[in-house]
């Protein structure tokens, strides 16, 4: 007896130390990857915060060489084409990723699951190709329209991946309920099932949106860019992620320093779109 609770003691005495070991080397895993986060939030931070003000929120581009202005247009633009492109890619992502978790166990499921895996992995400039021919060509001229489109498709992977996931996650009990009462399958899976999974499909949202809201290369060939104010979504528009591209590259010291604004800028809004997204879905929905 007493060998065996010697044995017991140091299998305990081991348990703890692999414990404490992992649960350190998990803190230091997380701390280095916050390590590049900050970096980033600090270089660009100190960068552009000199030129945020109020003109740049309010006022148009100025013509080169002139100092001053602002980018009213691209914040505006931006929130337009990624406005077009949520409502394009959201819908279809949320209805592929639950078809795919409840109904796609089958060949067609594999077939689709196996090319929204393709097409997560496509680079976004060939995706700005393929919507430059398609509604580009067709419409005979760039529009936001087009630069949503592509958008849509760039955020359609992530967030059908992320829908998927999560519905897996929701407990097999919840469907058995469902249909126990009577409930169609349908209706179970719209009104129990994805409500349930709900605050996991909003964080594939806000992934979509925010890889969205950081492309450059799509626009390019879509949207293509607009130093006036416009909002006509037919039309050519502005947008930050294009001014960053042109204002960095540019030999003028002004521009360069409004491009790491704009960067900022573009920031700021992707983390008032996480903290919105956090404080709809924090008590509403649990999986």
């Amino acid at each position: 007896m007493e060998i065996k609770s010697g044995l017991n003691k140091i299998s305990l005495y081991r348990r703890k130390i692999t414990n404490v070991i992992m649960l350190s080397l998990s803190f230091l895993s997380a701390l280095l990857a916050l390590v590049p986060l900050i970096f980033v939030f600090y270089y660009t931070i100190s960068k552009g915060i000199d030129h945020l003000n109020l003109n740049f929120f309010t006022k148009l581009p100025t013509p080169i060489g002139e100092p001053g202005g602002g980018m009213v247009n691209a914040i505006v633009g931006t929130l337009i084409l990624v406005g077009i492109g949520g409502a394009i890619g959201i819908p279809v992502g949320i209805m592929s990723g639950t078809y795919l978790s409840e109904f796609g166990h089958n060949k067609f499921g594999s077939l689709v699951r196996f090319l929204t895996d393709v097409l997560s992995g496509v680079p976004s400039i060939v995706v700005g190709v393929v919507a430059y021919t398609l509604v580009v060509l067709p419409m005979k001229h760039f529009s936001a329209f087009a630069g949503g489109v592509a958008l849509a498709i760039l955020m359609i992977p992530t967030i059908t991946r992320t829908t998927e996931e999560m519905i897996k996650l929701v407990p097999q009990s919840y469907r058995e309920a469902g249909l126990a009462l009577g409930i169609p399958k349908w209706k179970t899976t719209v009104l129990i099932i994805l409500k349930t999974a709900w605050k996991g499909i909003a964080t594939g949202i806000l992934l979509g949106l925010s890889r969205a809201a950081g492309e450059t290369a799509p626009l390019l060939f879509t949207a293509l860019g607009n130093r006036f104010w416009s909002t006509n979504v037919f039309q050519p528009m502005a947008s930050l992620t294009v001014y960053i591209y042109e204002y960095s590259t540019a030999p003028f010291k002004d521009w360069n320093d409004q491009a790491w604004t704009a960067a900022l800028v573009l920031i700021l809004l992707i983390s008032v779109l996480s903290l919105i997204f956090r404080i709809i879905t924090r008590s509403k929905y649990k999986v």
